[in-house]
């Protein structure tokens, strides 16, 4: 449901703002999705919201640690209470990331295995679905805004002129956010190929 005042007398640009307001998040939220998939480099994100039970709670590993990467096959945890090293440990071989951590007393480091074709093939797929949900997503905020413009005309709260206007900015935006989803997954694509 769209939450948003708007009459003849507002700029075009409340409503560019407000489309681009509502759809930026989903936008967001593939690229942090999409952070997730592993490529052929370590990078924090693979690990940082794995979930691992402790002080009688689900935590995420960010949220008990520092995570680094020191080398590009490498992915070092140090947490900051000693006591839950082995709980960090535990959540990790858990976790869909199919790898092995080793524990040294002080730190867990996580070697992360080459991957086979097959698992390059396998990621390229879910970073397509993620990137349809991504372009679903936006496309339904488009039809709210959409059905809000032709409520707006019906109730002669604007002119056509300024419904056709306010149809053109948000097909503006919606092009132009799918399209930055498009060349985040084309980026990520060539990195989950890169051997």
């Amino acid at each position: 449901m769209i939450k948003l005042q708007f009459s003849a007398d507002d700029s075009p640009s409340k409503f560019e703002q407000a489309v681009r307001t509502a759809m930026v998040q989903h936008e967001d939220f593939f690229a942090k999705e999409i952070a997730k998939l592993r490529t052929g480099r370590s990078h924090p994100s693979l690990v940082e919201d794995i979930s691992v039970q402790c002080y009688g709670t689900a935590m995420r590993v960010k949220d008990l640690a520092t995570i680094t990467t020191p080398e590009a096959n490498l992915i070092v945890i140090q947490p900051w209470d000693q006591g839950n090293l082995a709980a960090i440990e535990k959540g990790i071989a858990l976790s869909n990331l199919q790898v092995a951590p080793t524990n040294d007393g002080a730190l867990i480091r996580v070697v992360l295995p080459p991957m086979s074709a097959g698992r390059r093939e396998e990621l390229v797929k879910t970073l397509g679905s993620k990137l349809e949900e991504c372009r679903v997503a936006i496309r339904n905020e488009r039809k709210e805004f959409n059905n809000f413009i032709r409520d707006l005309e019906k109730n002669k709260s604007v002119s056509e002129d300024l419904a056709k206007r306010l149809q053109t900015i948000l097909q503006k935006v919606t092009d132009e956010l799918i399209g930055k989803a498009e060349k985040f997954a084309e980026k990520k694509e060539l990195e989950i190929k890169a051997i």
